[in-house]
């Protein structure tokens, strides 16, 4: 037998070797496919095995953003605010805190969004029924920049999410410029009718604060155990503080909290020795855009602080 003999045969025998790994490959393909996989807030790996259809989330505030990028819901919880036009006829699957896990299953979802710190627990019961779980977490601004990147992987359409940030980051920009570039430091209470507390930079107005360059005063102040966004309120430290400007952030009636903290800066001489105080420099914002987090309104709320304290910059 010929050398080039040989050579053939052996050439036959490696491609019909190397066809039959192919067709192995190409028929265990489909078990390992995978549409997407994405890394949750909690760290956890969820794997898509084809874009999801029909998607519920169990906070209303993950609505607009995941209409940004294309994406739609079969049910929503109820809210009465942050409820887009697209999603006000959709099913409810009862509230955010208290969601009805029946309800919720009976839409047959092929995937949950759930809030973190809120919706944690239902995570084991939704795996349980077959249903993949993703957490998220919109509060800073770089959560909801994470969140809208991680929704669009979702929905297939990543540019979207990319064009959406730009543009943010554009219009912060834009009004950042129209500040004086000189050092601003400010305090950041939150007040409710159970008392009041500091915003540390991880809170929503904290993240504002940071988005515009002012320093807040409470940087590197011990977190409460159990709000991880604030630090126990002294008007000792305050006065030692000596912030330029004091914002406010409220929940509950707004009018009577106002009326309650004007009244204890007034009467209080500690509180009088705080220039910012004493010039008239404490500003209230509204809980539209610093209760809850304002997402991919986060424009909105800071232009609304900027515009608080230079007025001017505005007209």
């Amino acid at each position: 037998m010929g050398k080039k003999t040989i050579v053939l045969i052996i050439s036959i025998m490696l491609a019909a070797v190397l066809a039959g790994c192919g067709a192995r490959k190409q028929a265990e393909a489909p078990a390992g496919d995978v549409f997407a996989e994405i890394t949750d807030v909690n760290g956890r790996t969820v794997k898509l095995k084809k874009k999801p259809e029909r998607i519920i989330v169990t906070s209303s505030s993950f609505l607009e953003p995941l209409h940004e990028v294309g994406g739609d819901v079969v049910a929503r919880p109820d809210s009465k605010t942050n409820m887009p036009e697209y999603a006000k006829d959709k099913p409810s699957i009862g509230r955010t805190y208290n969601v009805d896990m029946e309800k919720l299953i009976s839409y047959t979802p092929d995937l949950v969004i759930i809030n973190k710190a809120t919706n944690e627990k239902l995570i084991q019961p939704l795996e349980a029924a077959g249903i993949p779980v993703i957490v998220a977490k919109l509060k800073s601004y770089e959560d909801v920049k994470n969140g809208l990147r991680q929704f669009a992987v979702i929905t297939g359409h990543p540019e979207k999410a990319e064009a959406f940030i730009a543009d943010m980051d554009k219009r912060i920009e834009e009004i950042k410029n129209r500040l004086p570039k000189k050092e601003l430091r400010v305090l950041i209470l939150h007040s409710t009718s159970q008392g009041v507390s500091v915003q540390l930079d991880s809170s929503i107005a904290g993240s504002v604060a940071n988005l515009l360059g002012f320093k807040n005063v409470a940087s590197g102040m011990k977190a409460m155990e159990d709000k991880p966004d604030a630090a126990p309120y002294s008007i000792e430290t305050a006065v030692e503080q000596n912030p330029d400007v004091i914002f406010v952030t409220s929940m509950g009636k707004v009018d009577e909290i106002k009326a309650s903290m004007e009244k204890t800066m007034e009467t209080n001489p500690a509180w009088q020795s705080i220039p910012a105080v004493r010039d008239k420099k404490v500003y209230y914002l509204s809980q539209e855009h610093f209760l809850l987090s304002p997402c991919i309104h986060y424009p909105e709320a800071v232009e609304e602080m900027a515009r608080l304290i230079y007025p001017e910059g505005f007209k």
